[in-house]
Protein backbone atom coordinates (compact mmCIF):
# COMPACT_ATOMS: atom_id res chain seq x y z
CA UNK A 1 0.00 0.00 0.00
CA UNK A 2 2.74 2.43 0.20
CA UNK A 3 2.83 5.23 -2.11
CA UNK A 4 -1.19 4.78 -2.89
CA UNK A 5 -2.53 7.10 -0.57
CA UNK A 6 -3.47 9.77 -3.21
CA UNK A 7 -5.31 7.26 -5.04
CA UNK A 8 -7.03 6.07 -1.85
CA UNK A 9 -7.97 9.31 -0.92
CA UNK A 10 -8.94 9.81 -4.63
CA UNK A 11 -11.50 6.39 -4.30
CA UNK A 12 -12.68 7.95 -1.55
CA UNK A 13 -13.99 11.34 -2.96
CA UNK A 14 -14.88 9.04 -6.17
CA UNK A 15 -17.05 7.07 -4.01
CA UNK A 16 -18.97 9.82 -1.89
CA UNK A 17 -19.78 11.55 -5.39
CA UNK A 18 -20.14 8.52 -7.34
CA UNK A 19 -22.12 6.59 -4.41
CA UNK A 20 -20.49 2.97 -5.05
CA UNK A 21 -22.02 0.13 -3.59
CA UNK A 22 -24.02 -2.94 -5.63
CA UNK A 23 -27.96 -3.87 -5.33
CA UNK A 24 -29.05 -7.72 -5.14
CA UNK A 25 -31.63 -8.03 -6.72
CA UNK A 26 -33.37 -11.50 -6.01
CA UNK A 27 -36.15 -13.30 -8.11
CA UNK A 28 -35.84 -10.79 -11.25
CA UNK A 29 -36.22 -13.49 -13.52
CA UNK A 30 -38.77 -15.71 -12.21
CA UNK A 31 -42.15 -14.97 -14.26
CA UNK A 32 -45.42 -14.11 -13.12
CA UNK A 33 -48.06 -16.73 -13.78
CA UNK A 34 -50.53 -15.49 -15.96
CA UNK A 35 -54.08 -15.65 -15.31
CA UNK A 36 -57.30 -13.94 -16.91
CA UNK A 37 -59.36 -11.21 -15.32
CA UNK A 38 -63.00 -10.80 -15.48
CA UNK A 39 -64.77 -7.21 -15.87
CA UNK A 40 -65.58 -7.60 -12.50
CA UNK A 41 -61.41 -7.89 -11.80
CA UNK A 42 -60.81 -4.99 -13.39
CA UNK A 43 -63.60 -2.52 -12.34
CA UNK A 44 -62.50 -2.93 -8.29
CA UNK A 45 -59.61 -0.64 -8.51
CA UNK A 46 -62.21 1.64 -10.47
CA UNK A 47 -64.26 1.07 -7.45
CA UNK A 48 -61.26 1.73 -4.91
CA UNK A 49 -60.03 4.77 -7.13
CA UNK A 50 -63.86 6.22 -6.41
CA UNK A 51 -63.90 5.74 -2.53
CA UNK A 52 -60.37 7.18 -2.35
CA UNK A 53 -61.13 10.11 -4.20
CA UNK A 54 -63.39 10.42 -1.20
CA UNK A 55 -61.33 9.32 1.40
CA UNK A 56 -58.39 11.73 0.22
CA UNK A 57 -60.33 14.85 0.22
CA UNK A 58 -61.17 13.57 4.43
CA UNK A 59 -56.94 12.90 4.44
CA UNK A 60 -56.12 16.31 3.75
CA UNK A 61 -58.24 18.11 5.70
CA UNK A 62 -57.01 15.79 8.95
CA UNK A 63 -53.42 16.68 7.38
CA UNK A 64 -54.14 20.54 7.43
CA UNK A 65 -55.69 20.21 10.76
CA UNK A 66 -52.43 18.13 12.16
CA UNK A 67 -50.45 20.84 10.76
CA UNK A 68 -52.18 23.43 12.45
CA UNK A 69 -52.01 22.21 15.62
CA UNK A 70 -48.51 21.41 15.60
CA UNK A 71 -47.75 25.05 14.48
CA UNK A 72 -50.19 26.45 17.26
CA UNK A 73 -48.48 23.85 20.43
CA UNK A 74 -44.55 25.00 18.73
CA UNK A 75 -44.49 27.99 17.05
CA UNK A 76 -44.09 30.04 19.73
CA UNK A 77 -40.78 28.14 21.19
CA UNK A 78 -39.21 28.60 17.58
CA UNK A 79 -36.93 31.54 17.60
CA UNK A 80 -35.57 34.02 15.55
CA UNK A 81 -32.00 34.75 16.37
CA UNK A 82 -29.97 37.65 14.86
CA UNK A 83 -26.26 38.02 15.40
CA UNK A 84 -23.59 40.86 14.54
CA UNK A 85 -19.80 39.98 14.21
CA UNK A 86 -16.81 42.36 13.26
CA UNK A 87 -15.08 41.13 10.26
CA UNK A 88 -11.19 42.06 9.52
CA UNK A 89 -11.54 43.42 6.26
CA UNK A 90 -7.84 43.60 4.24
CA UNK A 91 -8.54 46.15 0.95
CA UNK A 92 -5.58 47.10 -1.40
CA UNK A 93 -7.07 50.46 -1.44
CA UNK A 94 -8.27 51.29 1.98
CA UNK A 95 -6.04 48.89 4.27
CA UNK A 96 -7.16 47.03 7.03
CA UNK A 97 -10.56 47.80 9.06
CA UNK A 98 -13.20 46.42 10.92
CA UNK A 99 -16.68 46.01 9.29
CA UNK A 100 -19.80 44.64 11.19
CA UNK A 101 -22.04 42.39 9.48
CA UNK A 102 -24.92 41.01 10.67
CA UNK A 103 -26.50 37.59 10.23
CA UNK A 104 -29.78 35.78 11.12
CA UNK A 105 -31.33 32.45 11.59
CA UNK A 106 -33.97 30.31 13.61
CA UNK A 107 -33.56 28.14 16.80
CA UNK A 108 -35.78 26.69 19.27
CA UNK A 109 -36.09 26.31 22.28
CA UNK A 110 -36.02 22.70 24.14
CA UNK A 111 -35.61 23.58 27.80
CA UNK A 112 -37.34 25.92 30.24
CA UNK A 113 -34.17 27.03 31.21
CA UNK A 114 -34.05 28.57 27.89
CA UNK A 115 -31.77 26.38 26.62
CA UNK A 116 -32.14 26.46 22.86
CA UNK A 117 -30.79 24.36 19.66
CA UNK A 118 -29.24 25.91 16.50
CA UNK A 119 -27.00 25.81 13.47
CA UNK A 120 -22.91 26.72 14.51
CA UNK A 121 -22.75 28.59 11.36
CA UNK A 122 -25.79 30.76 12.60
CA UNK A 123 -23.87 31.83 15.90
CA UNK A 124 -20.01 31.45 15.16
CA UNK A 125 -17.99 33.95 15.79
CA UNK A 126 -20.97 36.42 16.85
CA UNK A 127 -20.42 39.50 18.97
CA UNK A 128 -23.49 40.04 19.99
CA UNK A 129 -26.67 37.36 19.80
CA UNK A 130 -30.35 38.51 19.80
CA UNK A 131 -33.20 35.97 20.52
CA UNK A 132 -36.47 37.08 19.19
CA UNK A 133 -39.57 35.03 20.46
CA UNK A 134 -42.77 35.11 18.71
CA UNK A 135 -45.11 37.78 19.97
CA UNK A 136 -42.72 39.38 21.89
CA UNK A 137 -41.64 42.94 21.10
CA UNK A 138 -38.11 42.63 22.92
CA UNK A 139 -35.24 40.87 22.39
CA UNK A 140 -33.17 38.35 24.55
CA UNK A 141 -29.41 38.78 25.16
CA UNK A 142 -28.14 34.98 23.89
CA UNK A 143 -25.18 33.38 25.35
CA UNK A 144 -23.23 30.95 23.33
CA UNK A 145 -22.97 27.42 25.34
CA UNK A 146 -21.06 25.89 23.37
CA UNK A 147 -20.90 25.46 19.00
CA UNK A 148 -19.40 22.16 17.17
CA UNK A 149 -18.85 22.66 13.64
CA UNK A 150 -18.27 19.22 12.00
CA UNK A 151 -22.04 19.10 13.28
CA UNK A 152 -23.38 22.28 12.75
CA UNK A 153 -25.12 22.50 16.23
CA UNK A 154 -24.72 25.23 18.51
CA UNK A 155 -26.40 25.54 21.71
CA UNK A 156 -27.62 29.15 23.37
CA UNK A 157 -28.86 30.32 26.24
CA UNK A 158 -31.40 33.20 27.46
CA UNK A 159 -32.53 34.08 30.83
CA UNK A 160 -36.39 34.56 30.71
CA UNK A 161 -39.64 33.47 32.58
CA UNK A 162 -42.35 31.30 31.19
CA UNK A 163 -40.58 30.41 28.10
CA UNK A 164 -42.14 27.61 25.65
CA UNK A 165 -40.31 25.20 24.80
CA UNK A 166 -40.63 22.03 22.13
CA UNK A 167 -40.63 18.15 22.72
CA UNK A 168 -37.63 16.47 21.11
CA UNK A 169 -38.41 13.52 19.05
CA UNK A 170 -37.19 9.83 18.29
CA UNK A 171 -35.16 10.63 14.84
CA UNK A 172 -34.50 6.61 14.43
CA UNK A 173 -38.04 6.20 14.17
CA UNK A 174 -38.15 8.27 11.14
CA UNK A 175 -39.70 6.58 7.77
CA UNK A 176 -39.33 7.74 3.85
CA UNK A 177 -42.47 8.57 2.79
CA UNK A 178 -43.66 10.51 6.35
CA UNK A 179 -45.32 14.50 6.44
CA UNK A 180 -42.60 16.17 8.04
CA UNK A 181 -43.30 20.37 9.23
CA UNK A 182 -40.61 23.01 9.22
CA UNK A 183 -40.65 26.03 11.02
CA UNK A 184 -38.77 29.22 10.51
CA UNK A 185 -37.67 32.62 9.56
CA UNK A 186 -36.40 32.18 6.04
CA UNK A 187 -35.27 35.70 4.57
CA UNK A 188 -37.01 37.35 8.13
CA UNK A 189 -40.23 36.52 7.60
CA UNK A 190 -41.10 35.60 11.33
CA UNK A 191 -42.52 31.86 11.90
CA UNK A 192 -42.82 30.67 8.27
CA UNK A 193 -44.80 27.26 8.06
CA UNK A 194 -43.82 24.48 4.85
CA UNK A 195 -44.99 21.24 5.09
CA UNK A 196 -43.05 18.17 2.75
CA UNK A 197 -42.00 14.49 3.31
CA UNK A 198 -39.09 13.11 4.37
CA UNK A 199 -37.48 12.17 0.59
CA UNK A 200 -34.21 10.03 2.39
CA UNK A 201 -32.65 8.93 5.52
CA UNK A 202 -29.00 8.51 6.20
CA UNK A 203 -27.73 11.01 3.68
CA UNK A 204 -24.37 12.29 3.39
CA UNK A 205 -23.91 16.51 3.32
CA UNK A 206 -19.96 17.97 2.09
CA UNK A 207 -19.65 20.86 4.05
CA UNK A 208 -16.07 21.97 3.98
CA UNK A 209 -14.89 19.99 0.47
CA UNK A 210 -10.89 21.38 1.26
CA UNK A 211 -11.08 19.22 4.40
CA UNK A 212 -13.68 16.52 3.44
CA UNK A 213 -16.05 17.50 6.15
CA UNK A 214 -19.24 15.59 5.52
CA UNK A 215 -22.35 15.61 7.84
CA UNK A 216 -23.49 11.64 8.00
CA UNK A 217 -26.72 10.55 8.45
CA UNK A 218 -28.83 13.77 7.64
CA UNK A 219 -32.41 13.72 6.60
CA UNK A 220 -33.14 14.83 3.50
CA UNK A 221 -36.67 16.52 2.92
CA UNK A 222 -38.48 18.18 0.49
CA UNK A 223 -40.06 20.54 3.13
CA UNK A 224 -38.94 24.11 1.93
CA UNK A 225 -36.02 25.30 3.85
CA UNK A 226 -34.20 28.56 2.62
CA UNK A 227 -32.02 31.22 4.10
CA UNK A 228 -32.92 32.47 7.59
CA UNK A 229 -34.53 28.03 7.90
CA UNK A 230 -31.32 27.50 9.15
CA UNK A 231 -31.46 26.26 13.07
CA UNK A 232 -35.00 26.06 12.78
CA UNK A 233 -36.89 22.56 13.80
CA UNK A 234 -37.93 19.61 11.63
CA UNK A 235 -41.12 18.35 13.26
CA UNK A 236 -43.47 15.32 12.83
CA UNK A 237 -46.81 15.57 12.92
CA UNK A 238 -47.11 14.60 16.48
CA UNK A 239 -45.00 17.71 16.87
CA UNK A 240 -41.84 16.64 18.24
CA UNK A 241 -38.55 18.03 17.00
CA UNK A 242 -36.98 15.08 14.75
CA UNK A 243 -34.16 17.74 12.94
CA UNK A 244 -32.72 20.80 13.23
CA UNK A 245 -32.93 22.57 9.88
CA UNK A 246 -29.12 23.32 8.31
CA UNK A 247 -28.97 23.28 4.56
CA UNK A 248 -30.05 23.34 1.13
CA UNK A 249 -28.79 23.18 -2.05
CA UNK A 250 -29.19 26.20 -3.71
CA UNK A 251 -28.95 24.82 -7.54
CA UNK A 252 -32.30 22.73 -7.11
CA UNK A 253 -35.94 23.02 -5.42
CA UNK A 254 -36.95 20.46 -3.05
CA UNK A 255 -33.92 19.58 -1.30
CA UNK A 256 -33.64 20.40 2.35
CA UNK A 257 -31.48 18.78 4.88
CA UNK A 258 -31.43 18.29 8.60
CA UNK A 259 -29.68 16.89 11.93
CA UNK A 260 -31.46 14.38 13.10
CA UNK A 261 -32.35 15.19 16.78
CA UNK A 262 -30.99 12.08 18.51
CA UNK A 263 -27.63 13.08 16.98
CA UNK A 264 -28.34 17.20 18.12
CA UNK A 265 -29.36 15.75 21.63
CA UNK A 266 -26.12 14.02 22.06
CA UNK A 267 -24.43 16.91 20.66
CA UNK A 268 -26.13 19.58 23.04
CA UNK A 269 -25.43 16.69 26.31
CA UNK A 270 -22.11 17.04 25.91
CA UNK A 271 -21.50 21.26 25.00
CA UNK A 272 -23.78 22.07 28.01
CA UNK A 273 -21.89 19.42 30.48
CA UNK A 274 -18.35 20.16 28.69
CA UNK A 275 -18.82 22.84 26.63
CA UNK A 276 -17.37 20.92 23.69
CA UNK A 277 -18.29 17.45 21.85
CA UNK A 278 -16.42 13.88 22.75
CA UNK A 279 -14.78 12.22 19.46
CA UNK A 280 -11.80 10.78 18.02
CA UNK A 281 -10.85 14.02 15.95
CA UNK A 282 -10.40 12.42 12.93
CA UNK A 283 -12.08 12.87 9.06
CA UNK A 284 -12.39 10.32 6.81
CA UNK A 285 -14.90 7.92 3.85
CA UNK A 286 -16.55 4.74 4.61
CA UNK A 287 -14.89 1.68 3.08
CA UNK A 288 -17.06 -0.80 1.72
CA UNK A 289 -16.54 -4.40 -0.34
CA UNK A 290 -17.24 -2.19 -3.59
CA UNK A 291 -14.88 0.69 -2.63
CA UNK A 292 -12.32 -2.35 -2.41
CA UNK A 293 -13.00 -3.67 -5.18
CA UNK A 294 -12.05 -0.07 -6.70
CA UNK A 295 -8.89 0.52 -5.06
CA UNK A 296 -7.76 -3.10 -5.96
CA UNK A 297 -8.45 -2.61 -9.32
CA UNK A 298 -7.18 0.75 -9.84
CA UNK A 299 -4.14 0.36 -7.32
CA UNK A 300 -3.04 -3.36 -8.47
CA UNK A 301 -2.55 -3.13 -4.47
CA UNK A 302 -4.43 -5.67 -1.67
CA UNK A 303 -6.32 -3.38 0.94
CA UNK A 304 -6.49 -5.48 4.29
CA UNK A 305 -10.11 -5.31 5.14
CA UNK A 306 -13.59 -4.90 2.95
CA UNK A 307 -15.25 -2.56 5.96
CA UNK A 308 -14.10 0.33 8.05
CA UNK A 309 -13.40 3.95 7.71
CA UNK A 310 -10.40 5.27 6.22
CA UNK A 311 -8.70 8.26 7.56
CA UNK A 312 -8.18 11.58 5.16
CA UNK A 313 -7.24 14.38 8.01
CA UNK A 314 -6.43 14.67 11.62
CA UNK A 315 -8.39 17.14 13.47
CA UNK A 316 -5.58 19.41 15.94
CA UNK A 317 -5.87 19.02 19.47
CA UNK A 318 -7.60 15.78 19.20
CA UNK A 319 -7.50 12.21 20.61
CA UNK A 320 -6.54 11.21 17.33
CA UNK A 321 -3.52 13.73 17.05
CA UNK A 322 -2.43 12.58 20.36
CA UNK A 323 -2.32 8.98 19.76
CA UNK A 324 -0.45 9.79 16.15
CA UNK A 325 -3.12 8.28 14.08
CA UNK A 326 -2.37 9.14 10.49
CA UNK A 327 -4.03 10.31 7.16
CA UNK A 328 -4.35 6.69 5.02
CA UNK A 329 -5.04 4.68 8.32
CA UNK A 330 -8.20 2.29 8.34
CA UNK A 331 -10.12 2.21 11.85
CA UNK A 332 -12.05 -1.02 11.96
CA UNK A 333 -13.19 -1.59 15.75
CA UNK A 334 -13.45 0.48 18.82
CA UNK A 335 -12.98 -1.21 22.01
CA UNK A 336 -14.23 -4.78 20.57
CA UNK A 337 -17.28 -3.34 18.77
CA UNK A 338 -17.17 -3.30 14.45
CA UNK A 339 -16.68 -0.42 12.86
CA UNK A 340 -18.06 0.05 9.40
CA UNK A 341 -18.75 3.55 8.89
CA UNK A 342 -18.26 7.10 9.23
CA UNK A 343 -21.81 6.76 11.42
CA UNK A 344 -20.83 3.83 13.41
CA UNK A 345 -17.77 5.39 14.69
CA UNK A 346 -19.44 8.41 15.68
CA UNK A 347 -21.52 6.29 17.59
CA UNK A 348 -19.27 3.78 19.34
CA UNK A 349 -17.25 7.49 20.63
CA UNK A 350 -20.61 8.90 21.75
CA UNK A 351 -21.01 5.72 23.54
CA UNK A 352 -18.04 5.74 25.15
CA UNK A 353 -18.24 9.05 26.76
CA UNK A 354 -16.37 11.99 27.26
CA UNK A 355 -13.46 10.50 29.55
CA UNK A 356 -13.50 7.19 28.03
CA UNK A 357 -10.73 5.01 27.99
CA UNK A 358 -11.08 3.32 24.03
CA UNK A 359 -9.09 0.81 22.41
CA UNK A 360 -8.87 1.44 18.41
CA UNK A 361 -8.12 -0.91 16.25
CA UNK A 362 -6.49 0.35 13.30
CA UNK A 363 -4.48 -0.84 10.00
CA UNK A 364 -1.65 1.43 9.12
CA UNK A 365 -0.57 1.92 5.54
CA UNK A 366 1.38 -1.12 4.05
CA UNK A 367 0.74 -3.57 7.24
CA UNK A 368 -1.61 -6.32 6.92
CA UNK A 369 -1.55 -7.29 10.84
CA UNK A 370 -3.79 -4.65 13.03
CA UNK A 371 -2.11 -2.35 15.92
CA UNK A 372 -4.79 -1.70 18.99
CA UNK A 373 -4.12 1.77 20.53
CA UNK A 374 -5.66 3.27 23.91
CA UNK A 375 -6.85 6.09 24.13
CA UNK A 376 -8.49 8.88 26.34
CA UNK A 377 -11.35 10.82 25.51
CA UNK A 378 -10.62 14.42 26.12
Amino acid sequence: MKGTFRTLLLIVVLAVVVGLGFTYMNDLDQPEPRRRESMEERSEPLERLRLSRGSSRGSERELSDATIQVVKAVGPAVVKITTREEQLIDDFLLGRFVQETEGIGSGVIFHESGLLLTNSHVVTNAKEIRVWLPGRPDPYVGRLVGDDPYTDLAVVKIEGKDLPTAPLGDSDKLQVGQTVIAIGNPYGFENSVTRGLVSALGRGLMIEPRSNLQLEGVIQTDASINPGNSGGPLLNLQGEVIGINTAIISEAQGIGFAIPINLAKAVAADLIEHGQVVRLGVLGGTITPAFAVAYRQQTGDDLPVDRGVFVTEIIPDSPAERIQLQPGDIITEISGKKVEDISALAQRIREAGFGARIQITVYRSGSRTPSRIQVTLR
